[in-house]
């Protein structure tokens, strides 16, 4: 195995333009398809941050026992339409209320806990429900009123929201993906296209070692080890450059979005994150490499029969 990783070696320095034009088009298909991961994943947690987002409110009477309080909740929480129930007091809505008005302490100075009335926060399982939801809780003797997302401006906005946001996730995907076939496609005839002037560079050195008796595996082994080289140093570039473009921007990212974890907060995760997508990306280059050589051997196979 040594010796054909030294010819293959080999090969690649006797022709270093060839080698550096297939390593760029492997680069910059590996940083296109790790930047487009990325984006995916984080779409799908603005999606997913939106989505579980309290949808109903409803605020309970001040009068209103614990005991009715926690059956009201009981119900909720098994109810198949709800994927949330939230029970907030009204020390929590205070703490609720300073941090929303932090920046003008005047404000939660002058109130008080008596002034905010306990509630229940409700996610919906889908938005369809929220009518129904909230006719039935009104029904509930320790309800005083319901409201819906409010702070983002009723149903039909969040409605709305919910949809766009689906809408970009799914053309970013279908979009992302299809761009990545693309570059994929490009680089996979790229590879075929150097191992099959390889073999001809090579032509006269195959035929002594078919003379003197060397198997198949032995002469095909150096041309799908330098392509496994070349993606494996290409798929490294581009998802290293793409690491390097995204712990530069992430702290900018998650200090604008604030509470929507778009991505990973601790460096460590967002290493995990991207170790995961290296194995993928790797596994793919491998796929790439080892397709295009065989396709390659076994296309100057075919012509030197002819």
């Amino acid at each position: 195995m040594g010796n054909q990783f030294k010819t293959a070696w080999k090969s690649i320095r006797r022709s270093p333009f060839q080698a550096m034009s297939a390593i760029l088009v492997l680069s910059i298909t590996f940083f296109v398809i790790s930047t487009l991961a990325v984006l995916t994943y984080s779409s799908d947690k603005i999606l997913q941050y939106f989505e579980t987002r309290p949808q109903v409110i409803a605020f309970l009477k001040s009068d209103a026992a614990d005991a009715d309080i926690n059956a009201l909740s009981d119900k909720l929480k098994v109810d198949s339409r709800v994927s949330k129930v939230t029970f907030v007091s009204k020390e929590q809505a205070l703490e609720i209320y300073k941090k929303a008005t932090e920046e003008n302490p005047l404000l939660s100075e002058l109130v008080s806990p008596s002034i905010f009335p306990p509630s229940i926060e409700l996610s919906l399982t889908d938005l369809s429900f929220a009518q129904e939801v909230i006719t039935d809780i009104k029904k509930y003797p320790v309800i005083d009123q319901v409201g819906f997302t409010a702070s983002l401006g009723g149903e039909k906005t969040l409605d709305d929201v919910i949809s766009r946001l689906r809408k970009v996730t799914f053309y970013l995907r279908a979009g992302g993906a299809a761009f990545a076939i693309l570059l994929a496609s490009t680089s996979f005839l790229v590879l075929m296209i150097i191992i099959g002037m390889r073999m001809t560079a090579r032509r006269g050195e195959i035929e002594i070692l078919e003379l003197i008796g060397a198997t198949p595996g032995f002469i095909r082994s150096p041309i799908i080890i330098e392509a496994i080289l070349y993606s494996v140093i290409g798929v490294f570039m581009g998802w290293f450059v793409s690491l390097l473009l995204t712990l530069y921007t992430t702290p900018t990212l998650v200090s604008y979005f604030k509470d929507i974890p778009i991505l990973p907060k601790d460096t460590m995760s967002l290493l995990l994150l991207f170790l995961v997508l290296f194995a993928v990306e790797i596994l793919i280059g491998f796929i790439l490499s080892l397709t295009g050589s065989f396709l390659a051997v076994s296309r100057a196979k075919s012509k030197k029969k002819r």
